[in-house]
């Protein structure tokens, strides 16, 4: 009898991805087949992504599509979390299960493909299965949020804080680390409240008692030898504590801050955990303690009752914190979110959309001069793509898929997921150009 066949749509963010990689990663050690396409496989699993109106539609057409090239289809993820709004749409799906609910969806796949299991065939490499390609992986440390930020409806698809034991993070660590991946990106909701719901605990790795908090996970981290980089922080005081492993080496010297805002009023109807002043002291303390800190951010303009001035704040602020890479989203109302009550004065698409190219018009200076500091300097480049002597990586500075590229010219042939040194020849307002020595 031969293997029953799952096609696999994973749709959203690293988060999801992650989801996708557990789901697989069960339903290939249980003898599944995963397809390359829908059409010939026995189902279709969609994980869908229900943040903002786009994702939902786009989460609809994929679950449409999957319908109509095969017929059996089981949905997931955070769209799964309103199966009504699903089912009005494609009433024919198979089975509805919200994020994070491995037991349901293999349930729902069992139930409509049944597996055949042969422990001689279904052998799985230790790290499970991963859909990033070999040298980096993205490592979830927790689900969901404490933060009731306006605008964000994660909470009430993905639930509050769960941390996971550090020890069994570290031990997921060390797998991908002895499995070759060179770079882990660590993410989750909010990654410096790690620990918070379940005290701090500690939990036993190795020979070692191990405290579930952000600065204890980040040092073992450390030690694996490879690089780690620290994924949607929130500002917190105590992040300051781990800006000193970056300054020594031992983790990458990267922040991914997801500031939203400068404005404290409209910091204060995002119900945002951190004010607009304090943060560009902590930015300079952090910067004082490690000079080659790079943070990347996100940003939202037209949010319901930002004025001119608000917008106006936000430009200053960024001349000042000077952030080396920044994201920036046009407001958009997400159906549950709590800033469409909130009884402020909307911005309109024309002013959002003048304030979106304002933004980028600045941010783009910004970018274009810190990357032109590194113009002369010799640098790590990990390499992401090669095609014989010409290749694209990235610096410690850069994150996969959202931040820049180094484009590398080499006398010899370059592999992906090594590590050269690059000399820096020229930047521009994204991009780094040079020669691998």
């Amino acid at each position: 009898m031969s293997a029953p066949r799952v096609s696999f749509v994973s749709l959203g963010c690293p988060k999801a991805l992650v989801d996708s990689e557990r789901i697989i990663t069960r339903l290939r050690a249980e003898g599944y087949e995963i397809a390359r396409k829908h059409d010939g496989a026995d189902l279709v699993v969609v994980n869908t992504c229900g943040f903002l109106d786009s994702a939902r539609d786009e989460s609809l057409n994929a679950i449409g599509s999957a319908l109509s090239e095969n017929g059996r289809v089981i949905v997931t993820g955070c769209l799964g979390a309103e199966p009504e709004v699903i089912r009005e749409k494609h009433p024919n799906v198979l089975a509805v299960t919200g994020p994070q609910a491995y037991e349901s969806v293999m349930a729902a796949v069992h139930e409509a493909a049944p597996p055949s299991h042969d422990p001689y065939v279904d052998l799985l490499p230790p790290q499970g299965v991963k859909l990033t390609p070999r040298h980096y992986a993205y490592l979830k440390i927790s689900e969901g949020c404490n933060n009731r930020c306006t605008f964000c409806i994660i909470p009430a698809l993905r639930g509050d804080l769960v941390s996971r034991p550090a020890a069994d993070v570290l031990r997921e660590a060390e797998k991908l680390a002895k499995a070759g991946v060179k770079e882990i990106l660590v993410i989750s909701q909010d990654t410096s409240a790690y620990g918070i719901d379940i005290k701090y605990q500690t939990s036993l790795f190795g020979e070692r008692e191990v405290r579930a908090k952000f600065l204890d996970l980040a040092e073992e981290l450390g030690k694996l030898g490879i690089w780690i980089r620290m994924h949607y922080v929130y500002p917190y005081p105590h992040v300051a504590d781990v800006i000193s492993l970056m300054a020594e080496g031992k983790i990458l010297p990267y922040l991914d801050i997801p500031f939203q805002h400068a404005s404290p009023q409209v910091l204060k109807n995002m119900r945002r955990p951190a004010h607009g002043e304090k943060t560009l002291e902590r930015i300079r303390g952090w910067r004082e303690v490690c000079p080659d800190l790079a943070i990347r951010s996100t940003f939202i303009v037209g949010f319901p009752g930002e004025t001119e001035d608000d917008f106006q704040m936000l430009l200053d602020w960024l001349d000042e914190a000077k952030i080396d890479r920044a994201g920036c989203f046009k407001y958009e109302p997400v159906k549950g979110a709590r800033s469409n009550d909130l009884g402020l004065e909307q911005v309109s698409q024309e002013i959002k959309e003048a304030r979106w190219h304002r933004f980028m018009q600045r941010q783009q200076k910004i970018s274009a001069t810190q990357l032109a500091k590194k113009v002369g300097k010799r640098l790590p480049v990990l390499i992401d793509e090669a095609h014989g002597t010409s290749a694209k990586g990235r610096t410690k500075y850069d994150a996969p898929e959202i931040d820049g590229s180094v484009h590398i010219q080499s006398r010899r042939p370059l592999r992906a997921g090594e590590i050269v040194t690059v000399k820096i020849d020229r930047a521009d307002a994204y991009d780094l150009y040079g020669s691998a020595v």
